[in-house]
């Protein structure tokens, strides 16, 4: 730990009187019951996340006191303070929203509060990206403590977890296959203990990419949230952070645009969530970094497939954790990797892949280069005339026959005329046919919500289609599974070609040559076009208003436009 800090004396309040700032803030510490030899210490914020409405958090005052331990034994006094908590599954419209106004929290907290360096504690989908984001502009030393993963639970001599089973046993229970009494037992079973979802979703995806980046000590991405394990890195993440006190290894330093590169090849590899390429995206606009979707499949064409998980492969990240994890994904990508970054902790990623390994990977979860799960990975971005800009396909997710496939449009103009009309037995609706989801975007009163895994239609469930080609311009959970298309651009609320589907409409989904089109020609387009009414009803205050108005496309993160670097022309990698 450097003598370099500003301890509590750092931002002082202005009154004009520097000195009496200084007298004042003290003395309001000492009536916390702090010593002088407690507040002549450099000051590690702890970013603190917990809420009664984010069960992946709930353990958080254990990790509090691990961090804090290790914050004391190293010398710094630790001070944790609150920020937006964002429990997924407990927010209208949805999480994504709240996202950015979490990530100016954060930003703001940090600057305004005397601290010397920063451990931002978190792990619900959306929470690691706004506390990377919100770190990444504040700028000081900072080090991310992820939730970890729950363990699976038990049904009929099934393990399972939430929340790709949940989707998996709503599907049954939905085509009649399970009752309403078995679904109300799983309601007790799919979420277990503390931590975030059990798969290789959102949450346990930008843990990973995190750990890539360089952001958390090393090896502890997929330690499960109730080992103890997870307890050793919290203590460890508090004293790496009292010793980042007056480096240079700040986020700007640490995220650098090699360190993106191979965060996006280890998402590909992991076959993560759809929702990372957003997230990852929002963070490097931040420091000036632009990634490129044609530069993104590139990667993927090159990039195997590695990880046997659920949603699209078997095992759950306790059995990651236990074969691995994070480590053996870096050592079989080694030969693709920058390997000149470093970590928080100042160590090169050619220094951590040549120490010796403590356990032995177990490839049957994480498989070596030589034998993937598939040759390409996991995402790809597909463009075309209903995507000019672009949109997402997780293929590793897909039927593979759905891969090429051309098909009528249904379209449901709106979450209320899904809603409405989904079910509907006289619905005109085959299991060939497209299913077309307008007006779920960025700008849309629904915020983007993980609406792009429609359900399929209840007579065609019953009667056994289990996929159709699935396509909007809204998110899709990390836990879900299937053929679908999400984060088309430019949306419906703005116009895109999204806003021009009409049903009995041809589509064409070719995954090979990476394009979803319309299959209507110019002249029709113009027209329709031409026709096309823009119904916006923007909110009338508070953030909900400022949300609208400054959020920018899936393309660019989603981040706000006046939250974005600009500190000369981005660099991509």
């Amino acid at each position: 730990m450097s003598k370099s800090f500003e301890g509590l004396s750092g931002g002082l309040t202005n009154y004009g009187d520097p000195d009496f700032a200084r007298f004042l803030r003290r003395s309001f510490a000492k009536s916390m019951g702090y010593t002088d030899t407690a507040l002549d210490r450099p000051i590690v914020g702890i970013c603190y996340t917990a809420s009664g409405f984010n069960n992946c958090h709930r353990h958080f005052p254990e990790l509090l006191e691990a961090v804090n331990r290790g914050v004391l034994a190293a010398g710094a006094l630790p001070v944790a303070f609150p920020v937006t908590s964002l429990g997924e599954v407990f927010l209208s419209p949805t999480s994504m929203v709240f996202r950015n106004l979490m990530a100016m929290d954060v930003e703001e907290m940090i600057r305004a509060q005397p601290m010397d360096s920063v451990v931002l504690m978190g792990g619900c989908d959306k929470t690691v990206p706004a506390l990377l984001m919100g770190a990444a502009s504040a700028n000081k030393p900072a080090v991310l403590l992820v939730a970890g993963p729950m363990m699976t639970g038990r049904h009929a001599g099934l393990r399972l977890a939430a929340c790709t089973d949940c989707r998996r046993f709503w599907a049954r229970y939905r085509s009649g296959d399970i009752d309403a009494e078995e679904i109300s037992a799983l309601e007790g079973r799919l979420a277990v203990t503390a931590g975030t979802c059990a798969v290789m979703g959102t949450a346990s995806t930008m843990a990973l990419l995190s750990e890539t980046l360089g952001m958390t000590v090393a090896n502890s991405a997929a330690i499960p949230a109730v080992h103890a394990d997870r307890l050793r890195a919290a203590e460890e993440t508090g004293a790496l952070a009292a010793r980042l006190v007056g480096s240079d290894r700040t986020p700007q330093n640490v995220m650098t645009s090699a360190a993106f590169e191979n965060a996006l090849r280890v998402l590909l590899a992991i076959s993560g969530s759809t929702n990372a390429l957003i997230h990852l995206t929002a963070i490097a606009g931040r420091l000036g970094v632009r990634i490129d979707l044609q530069e993104f499949n590139r990667l993927s064409d090159e990039t195997p497939v590695l990880v046997n998980l659920k949603p699209v492969g078997e095992g759950y990240m306790e059995d990651f954790h236990n074969a691995g994890g994070l480590e053996g994904v870096l050592r079989a990508l080694a030969s693709s990797l920058n390997l000149a970054t470093s970590d928080v902790s100042g160590q090169t990623l050619a220094e951590r892949l040549a120490r010796p390994l403590r356990d032995a990977i177990d490839h049957a979860v994480v498989r070596p280069r030589d034998n993937p799960i598939e040759p390409r990975g996991g995402l790809i971005a597909l463009h075309g005339t209903l995507a000019p800009e672009g949109a997402l396909l997780k293929r590793a997710a897909a039927t593979p026959a759905l891969l090429e496939h051309e098909g009528r449009a249904v379209v449901f103009s709106s979450l209320d005329d899904l809603a409405a009309r989904i079910d509907d037995p006289d619905l005109d609706v085959a299991a060939e046919d497209i299913l077309v989801l307008q007006n779920v975007g960025p700008k849309s009163p629904s915020g983007m919500p993980e609406a792009g895994y429609l359900p399929i239609p209840r007579k065609l469930a019953r009667q056994g289609v289990k996929d159709m080609v699935r396509i909007s311009d809204a998110r899709m959970s990390g836990t879900a599974f299937g053929t679908i298309v999400v984060h088309v651009t430019p949306e419906t609320s703005i116009g895109g070609p999204l806003a021009l589907v009409r049903t009995g409409d041809r589509i064409r989904l070719s995954a090979r040559g990476k394009r979803i089109d319309l299959l209507l020609d110019a002249g029709e387009m113009e027209r329709r076009r031409a026709g096309l009414k823009i119904v916006d009803s923007p909110p009338k205050r508070g953030y909900a208003r400022l949300y609208r108005h400054a959020v920018l496309s899936a393309k660019e993160g989603c981040d706000f436009d006046f939250l974005r670097s600009d500190g000369g022309a981005p660099s991509t990698y």
